[in-house]
């Protein structure tokens, strides 16, 4: 077994930063990393806030993540969806869990492999219903592969995540799970980030999503700049293009996360 010991061992930035949904990874996708920087003698625990403020929306995101040994990601995240046509405010709370199944970011030949699993209940499930959502809670499962490639693109070390979701949930779980058009279906997911320096990187990232409830769900896109000014810290900033929600189109704004670890 493994001696306890906080986590410090990995390189600066490679754990990525911290999902909506509480994952390890980038702003909307959740990542092979686990969180933290942790290696397979240490345990990391870290937290986050995030704002994601769009037209007619706001999502406020916060929880913490505990990573055992580099192997297994516990997560917990409370997510509260501002909805200011109809001045409600809609809330879902959100427990994870990510496996690393193979590999290593950086050194294995082949990428980094985890598979993980987001249950989310929706506390406030009277819209959803009202737009014929099925249920008010439900479980994602999804498989990722990361790959860090040093010095790739004019010595520039250049990261990349590609997942695949089964999901029913509508808009991430806030509007409820399956409806008249679906009730569960695999979504695709893509991330790419270049690290300008240890401290720095900039990425964009793309998340297909169901439209369950007819009401024209738009894929998700962002254009992302993290800053790591140590391994305590991060900071994370993104102009979002979510497309239309809820059937309100041009749903674009700006994105802030800010997490910790230790």
């Amino acid at each position: 077994m493994p001696s306890l010991s906080w986590a410090n061992g990995k390189i600066l930035a490679t754990p990525g930063v911290i999902q909506i949904e509480g994952s390890g990874g980038g702003g909307l996708v959740p990542w092979a990393q686990l969180a933290g920087y942790a290696t397979e003698d240490e345990i990391a625990i870290s937290a986050f806030c995030s704002r994601a403020n769009v037209k007619n929306f706001q999502l406020d995101s916060c929880g913490g993540q505990l990573n055992l040994y580099d192997r297994l990601e516990v997560s917990f995240a409370r997510q509260n969806f501002d909805v200011e046509p109809l001045s409600l405010t809609l809330s879902q709370n959100i427990i994870g869990f990510k496996l690393r199944v193979y590999g290593d970011l950086i050194y294995s030949d082949w990428p980094q492999v985890s598979l993980g699993m987001q249950h989310k209940m929706l506390n406030t499930p009277e819209v959803a219903y009202s737009l014929n959502a099925k249920e008010d809670s439900g479980t994602d499962i999804y498989l990722a592969a990361s790959k860090l490639h040093l010095g790739l693109l004019a010595g520039y070390n250049v990261l990349w995540n590609v997942a695949t979701r089964y999901t029913k949930a509508n808009e991430m779980g806030l509007l409820g799970f399956g409806g008249p058009d679906g009730d569960g279906s695999l979504q695709a997911e893509v991330s790419v980030a270049v690290l300008l320096n240890k401290h720095l990187a900039i990425g964009t990232e793309y998340r297909m999503k169901p439209d369950n409830l007819g009401l024209q769900e738009s894929d998700w896109q962002d254009l992302f700049i993290a800053w790591f000014p140590n391994k305590y810290f991060t900071v994370t900033l993104a102009y979002l293009d979510l497309g239309s929600i809820a059937a309100i189109p041009e749903q674009n704004g700006w994105y802030l996360s800010l997490s910790g670890a230790y």
